[in-house]
């Protein structure tokens, strides 16, 4: 590429008192700085120029110089860093675009710097972890806005839970939240819990929530939904969604009780041997007990009603009966095996804990 700062713009460069000469040449600097014919000697004066308009004391020189430089990539981190922390006409542009300051830069503006400059960093592309902790941690409102509408962030899944915490009072931003792009198990537990019913909708179409439970989302509590969250989630999500639902007490014997008449049976074994603070594969053996003694001891152990106890044996006994052969109607088939199961065994149940049991199930029976 051939070079397109003369000697003579140098000159005059140093010596035009006119900003409006100066701004235009700072166009020219850019596509100065990053052309890789210029030689060792000629791409340090290039960079020595930076400097020297970077502390020009027309802002006009500085906004322009910014604006031209905010995507170079050989822009002299000391230089990107002093633009940075300019005013926000000159910082604004290369806190959103340049590649050159570091997480640690971008981390130090964004605890010091204003709410502009907090929002312009939290639009940048490809944002780390950690630098969209500080601004959960620090950002001002339409910050964090921003930044859950940033679709390239990285967000980690405690930093949306801060996000959930400190914002729980802004429909805004759980907004925005539920329309991320993916959401942890865990956090969208939470905020079904928080959101309006339209959101829930949301999260059921788009952050793993089965078809199936979308009319319940609509027309029941978050109970239902929640039993549909662990169908995709490994056994290390399903472990802290579980264990924050218990230490949060909305782990109750209803949902525990449902998602296994729902056919969601890691969730029923990890619920139980959290409640009884078990190892899983602990609680796995004695749930499958044929003899039944381990089943009884870890439910109650578990601090699970008695008089659910009949209703989760015959769910069990039907897991056990009931063989799955990967058609669609798979679980369909499980769900009504149980709730036959249930009601030609009404006499053992006794009528009052058949009303019981009804209606701790809910719609469970609508969806058989």
């Amino acid at each position: 590429m051939q070079s397109v700062l003369t000697q003579a713009d140098v000159a005059k460069l140093l010596a035009e008192p006119s900003p409006a000469a100066r701004a235009e040449l700072a166009g020219k600097l850019a596509v100065e700085i990053d052309n890789p014919g210029l030689t060792e000697n000629e791409s340090a004066l290039a960079q020595d120029i930076v400097r020297l308009m970077a502390k020009d004391v027309e802002a006009s020189v500085r906004q322009a110089l910014a604006e031209n430089l905010r995507s170079a990539t050989r822009l002299p981190h000391d230089v990107a860093l002093k633009l940075a922390s300019d005013i926000e006409t000159v910082a604004l542009p290369i806190l959103q675009h340049s590649q050159v300051l570091t997480d640690a830069d971008l981390i130090n503006i964004i605890r010091s710097g204003s709410d502009a400059k907090q929002e312009s960093v939290a639009s940048r592309k490809g944002i780390s972890e950690s630098v969209s902790d500080a601004l959960v941690t620090t950002g001002g409102e339409k910050a964090v806005a921003r930044l859950m509408e940033n679709a390239t962030a990285k967000i980690s899944e405690a930093s949306l839970g801060k996000a959930v915490d400190r914002f729980h009072d802004n429909d805004s931003i759980k907004e925005k939240i539920v329309k991320r792009p993916a959401l942890p198990p865990t956090v969208t537990e939470r905020l079904i819990t928080m959101v309006a019913d339209n959101m829930r909708d949301y999260l059921v179409t788009h952050h793993q929530v089965s078809p199936g439970l979308a009319a319940d989302i609509v027309m029941q509590s978050r109970e239902r939904t929640v039993v549909g969250l662990s169908g995709k989630s490994n056994a290390e999500e399903l472990e802290k969604l579980v264990t924050q639902m218990h230490d949060n007490d909305r782990l109750t014997p209803s949902l525990v009780l449902r998602a296994l008449c729902m056919g969601d049976v890691a969730f029923f074994e990890m619920a139980i041997a959290v409640m009884a603070n078990v190892p899983v594969i602990n609680a796995r053996i004695l749930l499958h007990d044929a003899g039944r003694l381990g089943l009884k001891a870890l439910y109650e152990r578990a601090g699970m009603p008695a008089r659910l106890l009949p209703a989760v044996r015959v769910a069990l006994d039907v897991i056990h009966d009931t063989q799955m052969t990967g058609e669609d109607h798979d679980i369909e088939r499980y769900r009504a095996r149980i709730i036959e199961r249930i009601l030609t065994q009404y006499e053992d149940f006794g009528s009052e804990d058949l009303d019981y049991l009804l209606e701790k199930l809910g719609d469970v029976l609508k969806v058989a």
